[in-house]
């Protein structure tokens, strides 16, 4: 099966610039990351072949060659590339890594989930992120409120302080690979970097282990948290806390806690963004002659809204600044309220006398609407 071309995996033109083909591979990275895609053998396999593309690409004389030779240029040691052989382009003894891929990563996991320690030994990766969910009332929103929340997460060891190792002793650097936290293997003519299997990236070994953690540098702890929510916020709306999730191995960063809100469907009114919708019946006696009702507001309040004479099912009022309020600003939404003039019923015989002799006053003028179909009706 013939391999996808590069620039067709990055998306960009053939003539694209060094800093377009840098914005399209980050985008196309953060996609398909495999820490972002736990499991997914085919986002896997799509960043494994964006990262070969960009890692090409990226420098001159290897996109030069590649846009000569395409795919042959790197086959069979570079010979289809004119003899470059196992040095790679430039003459610099292959690639230097991932250099420019790692940077990126460190922008789109909080530094890159991995951190240099002393003498570059890379630390283990931070903490795992944790996720909590609370429900709030639409009051509650529109005021904005404070939730307890009860976790349990794994903390950093204290008699070790985190690090796995024995009170008095020290880690010992990774003999596998030198402390780096990475070991290079050759494949083709690449040369790829990949996380040591012995020490799992930290570059350092743990030969006495702390007895209260055995040597991960973790212990499970429950932990009680205050978490504010603003007024204004949305259902589905997540929170950062940042450093509150489980702790990493080995005296790595804290992962981060993610707080989910729900805010729970009201009786009667309905949101879109910052605006409120409401549906309101009316009273028939009401509607025909106009005049004031009183539309009720979140938390118990009232505001008055004047109705038109002859005001009719449908019809939309607007109410400006009485919804909700913007998320972290200070201007308000608007209220929308649509009247449904209700019809009495379960009349009596003296209200349906009453009634007869009003509408054997009224004519086709005060049914405007009616007399306006009737009309449509007969033309056809």
């Amino acid at each position: 099966m013939a391999k996808a071309d590069y620039y067709e995996l990055l998306g960009v033109d053939r003539s694209a610039s060094a800093a377009e083909l840098k914005s399209a591979y980050r985008k196309l990275a953060k996609q398909y990351h495999p820490d972002l895609n736990p499991g997914d053998a085919v986002a896997e396999q799509k960043f494994k072949e964006i990262s070969e593309a960009y890692e090409v690409l990226k420098d001159e004389q290897n996109r030069a060659a590649y846009d000569q030779f395409g795919h042959a240029a790197f086959e069979n040691g570079g010979a289809g590339a004119g003899g470059f052989g196992g040095q790679g382009f430039g003459g610099q003894g292959g690639f230097s890594g991932f250099g420019d891929i790692g940077d990126i990563f460190e922008e789109f996991f909080g530094g890159g989930g991995r951190q240099r320690g002393r003498g570059g030994a890379r630390q283990a990766r931070r903490g795992d992120d944790l996720r909590a969910e609370v429900e709030i009332s639409l009051e509650e929103a529109f005021d904005g409120t404070e939730r307890q929340l009860k976790l349990n997460r794994a903390g950093a060891c204290q008699p070790c302080k985190g690090t796995g190792a024995k009170t008095g002793s020290q880690p010992t650097t990774c003999s596998a690979c030198q402390g780096h936290g990475k070991v290079r293997a050759q494949q083709g003519f690449f040369m790829v970097e990949r996380t040591c299997h012995q020490c799992q990236g930290t570059g350092q070994m743990i030969t006495d282990p702390c007895p209260e953690c055995g040597g991960r540098g973790q212990v499970n702890e429950t932990r009680t948290l205050s978490v504010a929510i603003p007024a204004g916020v949305e259902d589905g709306t997540r929170i950062r806390l940042s450093g509150e999730g489980n702790a990493g191995p080995n005296g790595a960063n804290f992962g981060d806690l993610y707080v989910f809100v729900s805010v729970r469907p009201h009786a009667s009114l309905q949101r879109d963004g910052a605006d409120l919708f409401c549906a309101m019946p009316v009273p028939f006696d009401l509607a025909i002659p106009g005049g004031a009702l009183e539309v009720p507001l979140l938390g118990g309040k009232k505001v008055k809204l004047t109705l038109p004479e002859g005001a009719q099912s449908g019809q939309q009022f607007r109410l400006r600044g009485k919804g909700m309020p913007v998320l972290r600003g200070r201007a308000h939404g608007d209220l929308y309220v649509q009247i449904e003039v209700e019809t009495p019923s379960g009349l009596t015989r003296e209200q349906k006398k009453l009634f007869a002799a009003f509408s054997d006053s009224l004519d086709a003028a005060n049914y405007p609407d009616t007399q306006a179909f009737k009309d449509r009706a007969s033309d056809h």
